[in-house]
Formats: structure tokens, C-alpha cells, sequence
């Protein structure tokens, strides 16, 4: 069994901070694909790249109808792969939803989002999780600051920061409604989470973070350094951003709902191993282990 250096250790005794090791851009600059090299360019500074149309409005729609389809679904909230918020009882998220829709597989493969994945990160992808997020309104509960490769190589094994999401809008995302926030520029440090993972973290940090929740003085020190960045926009547009950006969302106790899809598109040079600082991996509908290249 090949051993796997450990480049970002976290979920110690105490929260370290550790100089990125890998590249942000893993493609050649001059690669070609959906992203101009101007925006790889600011990809590569700031750790993320807004596109204002990603689909259609006609597009929108079909995907719009679909997750309406999902969410009333009894079979669908019944499934393990759906969170329920705690208090409203209403669908937070729907894992894998790739494999459960047609509709989200094809837009998955489709060379507008998977074609930009392939560009960022140099190589073939698969995709390591994906996921519905509803934001319904009059409070719907946010998603506290945090690193997702802090969570993905921790507790799924990814050894790098190889990885990258998109989140695409599939209503407007106002400057009111808990859209995504990100510190521009923080995905170049890892900030190792104090604490040991708790057995089957999971099932409690899907609907409220715990383990692998930076300080208070941490978050203080990025936000001072690199400042919030506030994504709006409306349905169809899309938010491309690193594994390692510091991000969050606020509450929704606006009446305007807030739906989104999320990819994650992972290298097939960086396959998951065994979890670096959790007892036990994930289910795999959140993290991956088929590592099957998206064509």
C-alpha cells in the first residue's frame, strides 16, 4: 500500500496554518477551453471566476422544474442522501443528485461546466460530490466559514488541492437572500482545524458545522487580510471557485428563495485515499470512490 504524505495536517490539538503546496492553475495558460486566459488569470489570484451566463434562461427552467421535481419527491426526502433542516423540517440539500436526475448527469457532461474543470485543473476529472442546495425563504439556515478541501482531505482523503467547484444559480442570488461568500485570495493558506473528527461527523456537520469550524481569531486574520467578496446574480450565472477557499453564506430571512446546484470536479491524478484525520471515510455519496473520468 503506497504511503500518502500528509501536506496539510489539521484536526490536531491545535488550529495550524500551513503555506499552500500546490498549484492553483494545474493546466497550461495557454490551454484551450470555455475560460479566457485573462480569467485564468484572476482564477489563479483570487481563487475563484464569476460567469455571469452559464445556461440559459430556457435552460434554467427544465433545471428549475427539475429540482422542484426532487424536492416533492417522497421517495427523494426519504433517501439518505437528502438533509433536512432541523427546525423547518423542509429539504436542505440533495446529495448526489448526478445520479439520481438525467437532467443534472447531462449538465454535469456538458463541456460548459466540465470543459472549465478539465481547464483549471489539467487533467481528466471526475466529479467527487455533487449536490442541491435550497435556500427557501423566512430561514432558511446558512453555512458557517469554512475550507472544503479542510473537510475533503480530512475526513474523504484527497491528498491535494486539486479540486475545484461551481455553483450555479438556478434562482437570482441577491445581496440579501445568504448568497456565497468568499475571502479573495485565502485559498493560497491552509488553515488547520483544531479538534479531533468525531464517528460519523457527517451526520451532524450537513446541518450544522462543528468539526473543522476555523476560530474566531483565524477567521479574523483572513478577513482582515483578504476582505468578503459577495456573489450575486442572476438564475444561470455561476461561481467557479479552489478547493481551499474560505467561504460561507448567511441565513435566508428574506421571502425571495435561493436555489443552487453544486459540482465538484476533482482530478483523476488526485483519487481519494484512506481519510488523513477522521476514524472512518464518508459515504460515498459524499465523497466519492468512483473515479470514473466525466465524458
Amino acid at each position: 500500500m503506497t504511503t500518502v504524505t500528509d501536506l496539510y495536517p489539521s484536526r490536531g490539538a491545535a488550529e495550524v496554518t500551513v503555506p499552500r503546496q500546490d498549484p492553483v492553475l494545474w493546466g497550461s495558460p495557454d490551454t484551450p477551453g470555455p475560460i479566457p486566459a485573462a480569467d485564468l488569470q484572476g482564477y489563479e489570484r483570487d481563487g475563484f471566476l464569476a460567469v455571469d451566463q452559464l445556461i440559459t434562461p430556457d435552460e434554467v427552467e427544465v433545471y428549475r422544474s427539475e429540482l422542484e421535481r426532487l424536492l416533492t419527491d417522497p421517495a427523494v426526502r426519504a433517501d439518505e442522501r437528502s438533509v433536512i433542516e432541523p427546525q423547518s423540517q423542509e429539504i436542505r440539500s440533495v446529495f448526489e443528485v448526478h445520479r439520481i436526475s438525467e437532467l443534472f448527469a447531462n449538465l454535469v457532461r456538458d463541456e460548459r461546466v466540465v470543459g472549465r474543470a478539465r481547464q483549471i485543473l489539467g487533467s481528466d476529472v471526475y466529479v467527487h460530490q455533487s449536490r442541491i442546495n435550497v435556500k427557501p425563504g423566512f430561514g432558511a439556515s446558512g453555512f458557517y466559514w469554512h475550507s472544503d478541501f479542510e473537510t475533503w482531505h480530512a475526513e474523504d482523503g484527497l491528498p491535494n488541492m486539486r479540486t475545484v467547484s461551481v455553483s450555479i444559480a438556478l434562482t437570482e442570488n441577491h445581496d440579501t437572500n445568504g448568497g456565497l461568500m468568499i475571502m479573495p485570495g485565502s485559498h493560497r493558506t491552509f488553515l488547520g482545524c483544531a479538534g479531533a473528527t468525531p464517528k460519523d461527523n457527517y451526520k451532524k456537520s450537513l446541518q450544522m458545522q462543528d468539526a473543522g469550524t476555523p476560530s474566531d481569531e483565524a477567521l479574523t486574520k483572513l478577513a482582515s487580510e483578504h476582505g468578503i467578496r459577495l456573489f450575486t446574480g442572476r438564475a444561470g450565472s455561476a461561481t467557479w471557485f479552489d478547493c481551499n477557499c474560505m467561504h460561507g453564506s448567511g441565513d435566508n430571512i428574506t421571502p425571495f428563495p435561493r436555489s443552487n446546484v453544486f459540482i465538484v470536479f476533482n482530478s483523476v491524478e488526485n483519487e481519494a485515499v484512506e481519510p488523513f484525520a477522521a476514524p472512518v471515510r464518508r459515504p460515498e455519496f459524499i465523497g466519492a470512490r468512483d473515479f470514473t473520468p466525466v465524458k
